[in-house]
């Protein structure tokens, strides 16, 4: 079982903020900056934080490499643009590429999970010249589909469905929002149903903390889900603006890491990560192992991204 984390720890850790893509982003940095290791950059996703990555951030570094973590647009300290439509993926790639544009980098590992993984796929597809190898965790890369994918979901799924209900501006928004621990640390999938049922107190995962908690609590009482809904609500401009990704291959080494236990690879299917990965070092299931991978089974993270890396070069 992972660790908690000392808030003492974490603090070690340098945070700055970077203008890239007309926003700016909150970065925590990490790590040697004369490695001759490759630059690694970890991608969050909903809702969490670059905090969710604490653990990898120390570990990596401690083996010599230099980590870029942002709090990804709408999240955190960085910029929560008001515009719906200011969160598909070609712009928020944007803000990656103007990332590794501000510290005079090349390319990069880019690694991401949930949210963060979309990202990195696509950060893979538009941006391959900056991508020297790529890790998801918990959201497979797909083919491109044939239809804008909300249309399928909604018929697959129902109106119900987490990702239907989050659609309407404003309403899971003040859902979410109305009691942030309970939405934290919620076993459930956040849903209209979940909604409407009276707060329950709730006790946080074994892995987290509470003091870790209080860290996310703290900033999504600040800022509220509306940025990381916002990516939700982007599914089908995405799928619009990347139509001349149709059939396209992602050729950097790369890695998929999921637990067994996790609710998204039930409607997200693992089976076709080689129509899109021609060069795929790994798929790695955690027996046991739920959604917060990297924060719920840490060790076993850290050690897949060190060996990964190792072949990178």
């Amino acid at each position: 079982m992972t660790a908690h984390l000392p808030i003492a720890a974490w603090e070690q850790v340098t945070a700055r903020d970077v203008a890239t893509n007309g926003i700016t982003l909150r970065v925590f940095e990490h790590g040697p900056r004369d490695t001759d290791k490759p630059l690694v950059v970890l991608c969050h996703g909903f809702p969490e934080l670059a905090f969710s990555w604490r653990h990898q951030i120390l570990a990596l570094a401690a083996a010599g490499y230099r980590v870029l973590a942002p709090d990804m647009r709408g999240f955190g300290g960085s910029s929560r643009p008001a515009d719906v439509d200011a969160y598909d993926m070609p712009t928020i790639c944007g803000d990656l590429a103007g990332l590794l544009d501000d510290v005079g980098a090349d390319d990069a590992v880019f690694v991401g999970h949930d949210w963060g993984a979309s990202v990195v796929w696509h950060m893979a597809w538009l941006h391959p010249e900056r991508v020297r190898a790529v890790a998801g965790m918990s959201v497979p890369v797909t083919p491109r589909s044939p239809v804008p994918p909300l249309s399928t979901l909604r018929r697959r799924l129902g109106d119900d469905f987490y990702i239907v209900w989050f659609q309407e501006p404003g309403v899971a928004d003040r859902a979410l929002a109305r009691n942030v621990r309970r939405t934290l640390v919620s076993r459930e999938v956040w849903t209209a149903r979940w909604a409407a049922r009276e707060d329950e107190e709730l006790k946080p995962p074994r892995w987290l903390g509470e003091e870790e908690l209080a860290y996310y609590v703290a900033a999504f009482e600040e800022t509220g889900f509306t940025g990381g809904l916002n990516y939700y609500r982007n599914l089908d401009r995405t799928w619009e603006l990347t139509e001349h990704l149709r059939g396209r291959t992602i050729d950097c080494p790369s890695l998929f890491v999921i637990g067994s236990r996790d609710p998204v690879g039930r409607f997200t299917p693992t089976e076709k990560l080689g129509q899109v990965l021609t060069d795929l070092r790994g798929h790695l299931v955690l027996d046991g192992a739920g959604h917060w991978i990297q924060q719920e089974r840490a060790e076993e993270v850290d050690a897949a991204l060190l060996d990964f890396l190792a072949g990178v070069g």
